[in-house]
């Protein structure tokens, strides 16, 4: 149903394509408009390949349609991107060069690109890397988002070491585990499950849900960087090319 669907569209705009530019559908009898009707057949039978044509370029105008409203909205939203006061940040924070990672903790694929986010960290001393607790998959994820947005208001400075404990960690993460990491990163444990309960800590999560939502992202992990929003753990090499266009020409691609 619908490749037939697609093969009509195809066919409709080769017609219109044909048809004479100051013409409209009114100004022909229906014999003229069935002998039309003819000769757009025979040549599609003829030339299949313009269906194809057709619709690879529908696809690409497509693409190319998704890409500009990706690229909108984030200009749109720079600053809850780059410079939200609920993100937590890893390297200088003054780094010229920001790589934002929406995460979920209990994320297998967020869990593969932790050692993509150590190697830029340890590599890249201009990269700052912006984290947005994004916990889209469990209750638990929901329970150590807070916990770990608590553990950047106290002691941002601890949040690094939290953040590759819980993450790098095996099983599932919930509260009572960001918990566990918290402590091993140096926090009170009594002080931090006291702030995760506040309205504070929600208004961060809603943060991140809001921002995802303009961004159209619905997974993790996804990236943004300049004006490009990547999804996927698509790996270390990946995200350096990017980086290293960025410090070049000032965007992905140069």
């Amino acid at each position: 149903m619908f490749a037939r669907f697609r093969k009509i569209l195809s066919a409709t705009l080769v017609a219109a394509a044909l048809l004479p530019s100051m013409a409209s559908a009114e100004e022909f009898t229906s014999s003229q408009k069935a002998a039309i009707g003819d000769v757009v057949k025979a040549y599609l039978m003829d030339h299949p390949e313009v269906i194809t044509e057709a619709l690879q370029a529908l696809d690409a105008r497509n693409k190319a349609a998704e890409e500009q409203g990706r690229t909108d909205a984030i200009q749109t939203n720079r600053e809850a991107i780059f410079s939200s006061p609920y993100q937590a940040v890893l390297g200088d924070p003054k780094a010229k060069i920001a790589l934002v990672e929406f995460f979920d903790y209990n994320c297998g694929y967020c869990k593969k690109a932790l050692g993509d986010t150590r190697a830029i960290l340890d590599k890249e001393k201009d990269v700052k890397i912006i984290l947005k607790e994004f916990p889209i998959l469990s209750e638990g994820s929901v329970e150590a988002a807070k916990v770990a947005a608590a553990v950047n208001i106290i002691d941002p400075k601890a949040y690094e070491a939290f953040h590759f404990d819980l993450l790098g960690g095996r099983g599932q993460a919930d509260g009572d585990r960001a918990l566990a990491s918290a402590v091993k990163a140096g926090l009170d444990e009594a002080k931090v499950k006291e702030l995760a309960a506040k309205p504070e800590v929600a208004e961060a999560i809603t943060h991140s849900y809001d921002l995802a939502r303009k961004l159209n992202i619905n997974g993790t992990p996804a990236y943004i960087i300049g004006d490009e929003l990547v999804y996927g753990a698509v790996g270390f090499s990946e995200l350096n090319r990017r980086i290293e266009a960025m410090r070049a020409c000032g965007k992905t691609a140069c």
